[in-house]
């Protein structure tokens, strides 16, 4: 008899904590494996790896620049004018004013990259913020937030970007403030239709019930299962905001001259393409490579990322 209490005791004392401890631990191993799965799938994707190791080139290239050229970006001359490539000290040519190529197309990426991530950036944060508190919340919060993104919807992307570029006048930063108008709308709803999916789940509800602050819920419950999704959608954002931004200069509505920028390039080298085709292609090939890698990485994100799609 006196055993009893003993053990009813001892089995009161040490279940609980043996309980919380079971209900700890394998969130955190399971959020661990997750993560070191993802990463171990995207070693193995010898298309994702090599497409990003390509960026990082072309971006180490925008940054380091003014070391990897002996030129000036802004320096020509006429007698150097429409060089074609391979010649010496020109290995790409040279452009109509006679300024070396590489050099350009290095200065140029960096404004090229800049239109071309920072928009998304803008948009990420903005319409992130937005698709999230509409999905989560619902009723009329969802209602006059979707209803006033689908206005966006009513034009093209490219339109819509060249008409607040012809209201606000041309520029970098106007261009960069088109592009971020252009991609809040689709960042909103992709980012509420995960969330709204999210938040039906069965422990979103627990959490509700507990007593969880809303604060909490998205912080902890909403974001840490959205973020995936939504990062890999923005990330093919990416490619799209750079042709999109290479189109805006190629129209004058972008980077204005001498800036170097890839788009501006294109539009300086139209008439070069019958002396000097290469030359005039270099731009247009460099806006291809680059929205291209960042698209294929998009892809090899989500596919390392989407369980079902690695059973």
């Amino acid at each position: 008899m006196t055993n009893v209490p003993a053990y009813a005791e001892a089995k009161g004392s040490q279940a609980p904590a043996a309980s919380a401890e079971v209900r700890k631990q394998p969130a955190v191993e399971v959020g661990q494996s997750y993560w070191r799965t993802v990463w171990g799938r995207l070693k193995r994707d010898k298309v994702t790896m090599t497409v990003t190791f390509i960026l990082l080139l072309i971006i180490l290239m925008a940054i380091f620049a003014p070391y990897v050229t002996a030129y000036d970006p802004y320096a020509g001359g006429i007698m150097r004018r429409l060089k074609p490539v391979g010649t010496p000290g020109h290995w790409l040519g040279t452009d109509e004013t006679g300024r070396d190529m590489w050099t350009r197309i290095a200065y140029g990426a960096r404004l090229s990259l800049l239109t071309g991530i920072l928009p998304v950036g803008v948009a990420l944060a903005v319409g992130g913020l937005l698709g999230v508190v509409a999905g989560y919340a619902g009723g009329i919060v969802n209602t006059l937030i979707m209803r006033t993104m689908d206005v966006f919807y009513a034009f093209p992307s490219i339109l819509l970007a060249i008409a607040i570029c012809g209201m606000l006048g041309s520029g970098i930063t106007n261009a960069i403030l088109a592009l971020s108008i252009v991609f809040i709308p689709p960042m909103v709803r992709i980012s509420e239709s995960v969330t709204t999916q999210v938040r039906t789940l069965d422990f979103v509800d627990a959490a509700r019930a507990s007593g969880t602050t809303t604060s909490q819920i998205i912080r902890h419950h909403i974001l840490n299962n959205v973020v995936g999704t939504i990062l890999v959608y923005a990330t093919s954002l990416i490619s799209i905001s750079i042709v999109l931004s290479a189109g805006l200069s190629f129209l004058g509505l972008g980077a204005k001259p001498p800036q170097a920028e890839w788009g501006l390039m294109l539009t300086s080298l139209r008439q070069a393409i019958y002396v000097q085709p290469l030359v005039a292609a270099i731009p247009g090939f460099m806006i291809f490579i680059t929205s291209m890698c960042f698209n294929l990485m998009s892809d090899g994100f989500r596919g390392a990322m989407d369980i079902k799609l690695n059973k």
